[in-house]
């Protein structure tokens, strides 16, 4: 059972032997309050550790096939109907608690992450590959997350309009019913809050399906909101892959689906939805411009950089991996950001001083690998990195490493600067002006993030209102407030993630119009 393993390392929790020991043999579904096997679905999906490897071919001169995390049953139509069935059960309770009742009980939730950040923060590094340092901060945001969301659920409300004669109107800001999160790979746990959130404050169920890469994490958010509280069968959890979405998507007692994931797949998303007429939100992908103008501060223009490009592995959706720098200081910021590249620790990810961990899947890295090869047949050059790397620690050497990659001599119309690498893959392109620089940075299907580095204020707004993109970064990169928005524009998606704005997107609203004399009738 993972969490007593977890727990029997004590103090241990983030020693390298951790790494390699782990298995999951408790159900991952869970619905009505309890771990489930689920009722119905098809063959089992096995789950791997990123840092330990696959149990397919190895790569050459790597050592024999590693171990496997678990093994997932892929939920069918009945077990989604049961638990859509469950959550519908417990909304009819948790709508009709008042805003304060659903507050207190969030608030607990988020306190027993709080504290069990360490065991829950492990358990991510080993389904995903991130580093421990990183995994901690996720968790962090997650807690962050319900109490914020905690804190607005009390004041929820709409607003009274006065009508002449003494009539009135008024609005009432009401829940959905249940609602679908699907989630991604790179940010399992968080996503689920992210999108938990604002679901359960608004008064809403939900249903979530994590992606098949990374099924472990959110079955312990469900057993904290139970154990916080929640009616059960509030947050329940179906496993399994495209098959299972699709069961979910098109059931009729589905409210709204939010989604975080790739392009095609939000496509399918909107095209089930729409049979239905079910609001979606969408988070897609990205492929996000960083610029960095000659007098913004070298330093913290090349942190920004880094943090743009290879947080979890370059896997971030909002990374800016298309990294314009002025003309002024091409050489001089390209040679320290390769320097500082090249001493990014790469290795067991939960050894403290790992910044790298592995990357998600063997076929994902090959994909990335692929990238590279096509971005030097295309002409550009690899300035560091960009190759596959192996540990020595011998139960480490199948795992999906590679050295992070920064690609010089890049042109626009290259493919490495077009299409989402989803990799620790940074190309750099000079720019000579601003105009020029904001044009190109335009010319892109995504829309999802984009920073700017200057130390002139003004030029910094003027750029920032002029890209299209939802999430916008001045002099730093990859900071994700629950406080604000984010979302995308164009092919990134639409509808918001966390702030005020996302309880747009979770709850509609009710007109009541009052007269208090006679009806004026036209008949």
């Amino acid at each position: 059972l993972l969490l007593p393993r977890l727990r029997s390392l004590a103090s241990g929790l983030a020693m390298s032997s951790a790494t390699g020991t782990v298995t999951v043999q408790q159900p991952l579904n869970y619905r009505a309050g309890a771990r489930v096997h689920p009722a119905d679905g098809g063959q089992l999906e096995e789950v791997f550790e990123p840092a330990t490897g696959t149990g397919g071919t190895p790569r050459p001169g790597a050592g024999r096939a590693c171990r496997v995390l678990c093994k997932l049953p892929c939920s069918g139509e009945k077990e989604v109907d049961l638990a859509v069935q469950s959550a519908k059960a417990a909304f009819k309770i948790w709508s009709q608690m008042s805003g304060m009742e659903r507050c207190r009980v969030m608030l607990e939730a988020a306190r027993i992450i709080r504290e069990q950040r360490e065991e829950i923060a492990t358990m991510e590094t080993i389904n995903n590959g991130k580093s421990i340092f990183e995994a901690r901060v996720d968790i962090d945001i997650s807690w962050q997350c319900l109490e914020y969301y905690a804190g607005l659920a009390g004041s929820l409300a709409g607003e009274h309009v006065q009508l002449p004669g003494g009539s009135f109107g008024y609005t009432r800001r009401e829940p959905l019913g249940v609602c679908v999160g699907i989630g991604a790979w790179n940010y399992p746990f968080q996503i689920a809050c992210w999108k938990s959130g604002p679901a359960l404050a608004c008064g809403n169920a939900m249903v979530f399906k994590p992606s098949p890469f990374t099924p472990i994490s959110v079955v312990r958010l469900a057993e904290i909101f139970t154990e916080a509280g929640v009616p059960k069968g509030l947050f329940n959890v179906v496993q399994g892959g495209a098959a299972t979405g699709q069961f979910l998507c098109q059931h009729p007692d589905v409210a709204k689906i939010s989604f975080t994931g790739s392009v095609p797949t939000g496509m399918k998303i909107m095209e089930m939805a729409a049979k239905g007429i079910k609001p979606v939100t969408l988070e897609l992908g990205g492929k996000s411009p960083l610029i960095i103008f000659s007098d913004s501060d070298l330093d913290n223009a090349v942190k920004g950089a880094l943090m743009a490009n290879f947080l979890t592995q370059g896997e971030v959706c909002c990374n800016g991996t298309r990294v314009f720098v002025e003309r002024k200081i091409l050489d001089t910021f390209t040679k320290e950001v390769v320097k500082c590249t090249r001493k990014i620790k790469i290795g067991d990810p939960l050894l403290e001083d790992t910044r790298m961990g592995a990357l998600i899947n063997l076929p994902h890295l090959n994909r990335v690998q692929g990238f590279i090869k096509q971005a030097k047949e295309q002409g550009a050059e690899v300035l560091c990195g960009g190759d596959p790397y192996v540990p020595d620690d011998p139960k480490l050497k199948n795992g999906y490493y590679m050295r992070p990659c920064v690609l010089g001599n890049c042109k626009d119309d290259m493919t490495c600067v077009k299409e989402e690498i989803f990799g620790p893959v940074m190309a750099i392109l000079p720019f000579d002006t601003e105009e020029e620089v904001v044009e190109r940075a335009n010319a892109t299907k995504f829309g999802l993030a984009g920073g700017v580095f200057t130390r002139d204020i003004q030029k910094a707004h003027r750029v920032v209102a002029a890209l299209k993109a939802g999430m916008c970064f001045i002099n730093n990169y990859n900071v994700s407030p629950v406080e604000l928005p984010f979302g995308g524009y164009k092919f990134s998606g639409f509808g918001r993630e966390n702030g005020r704005a996302a309880i747009e997107y979770y709850s509609q609203l009710k007109t009541v119009c009052v007269e208090m004399g006679d009806v004026e009738s036209a008949f």
